[in-house]
């Protein structure tokens, strides 16, 4: 059995939550903060800890079988992966960002002006499309303060809460792209039967903490009601109570609907409604 290689950030915004994702599949292994490197004990797999920067490349040239990196990097370093997940983390927009006092209100108003970013490739391929044609200056780190020091007069860059860009006397003026941590794999792994349960591992965690076991009780007068409201995993489970004419429910609900469905269920005769998170859920 051929031990599997996956890289993932070193240090960073996706460490954490890469880890995370890892050990909540079930694989046991140490995050050594000091080292490249880190065995899994219970599953044919190394760890690889690496510059983001660096990961789409390691997986493409097959030095890493499998990755876990922004799609922003991704598209930057144009490598040549196959997109095996989005992980629903590291969730950001690419923006360009202008100063808070500028007058500039359309894309073609760039033309011919300098933005500082460290996505050149993204920003290229963006202002091509739209006919604009400025002048890129790339720089690693801190782009918000080009326009500051006169370097540029926009800056491209990673936007999350949109606090930084403030602080520096910066607006949003675009939005190019939205990225989110995704699984990559090499081209050859297609196929893999380690590779597949892997994944099979993460979609049911992913699946798992998009949703609620929901436990509700109610009266067969209004059953039929709140069983329309629960499609659950395939249907709801219905068990009867030592009560007469009253039934608990058991079911799953999405997470994204959680509340509305909770009150519409209330509205429809449940009562004790029981709210638990799910470790995983395997289809």
């Amino acid at each position: 059995m051929k031990t599997l290689k996956i890289a993932i950030q070193k240090s960073g915004r996706l460490n954490e939550k890469s880890v995370e994702i890892l050990k909540n599949c079930g694989l046991a292994f140490e995050n050594y903060k000091s080292s490249l490197i880190s065995t899994v004990t219970n599953f044919p797999l190394e760890i690889l800890f690496l510059r983001d920067d660096d990961i789409p490349e390691y997986v493409q040239d097959g030095i890493a079988d499998l990755g876990i990196v922004g799609e922003n990097v991704i598209v930057e370093t144009k490598a040549e992966v196959d997109y095996l997940q989005k992980l629903g983390f590291g969730k950001c927009t690419l923006k360009i960002a202008v100063q808070a006092t500028s007058t500039i209100q359309n894309l073609s108003e760039l033309n011919g002006k300098a933005i500082a970013t460290s996505y050149p490739v993204i920003l290229e391929k963006f202002l091509t499309e739209n006919g604009v044609k400025s002048d890129i200056r790339t720089i690693s780190g801190s782009v918000e303060i080009g326009p500051g020091l006169g370097l540029s007069d926009a800056i491209f860059d990673i936007v999350s809460t949109g606090g930084t860009l403030k602080s520096n006397g910066l607006k949003p003026f675009a939005d190019v792209m939205q990225s989110e941590a995704v699984l990559i794999g090499n081209k050859s792994v297609a196929g893999n039967p380690e590779v597949e349960e892997l994944l099979q591992r993460i979609r049911s965690v992913l699946s798992a903490k998009s949703n609620k076991y929901v436990v509700l009780n109610v009266s067969k007068d209004n059953l039929q009601k709140v069983v329309d409201l629960l499609p659950g995993v395939k249907s709801p489970t219905v068990v009867p109570l030592f009560e007469p004419n009253w039934v608990a429910v058991h079911s799953v609900i999405a997470e994204a609907d959680f509340w509305d469905k909770i009150n519409n269920l209330k509205a429809a005769g449940a009562e004790g409604i029981l709210v638990m998170p799910i470790e995983k859920i395997i289809r």
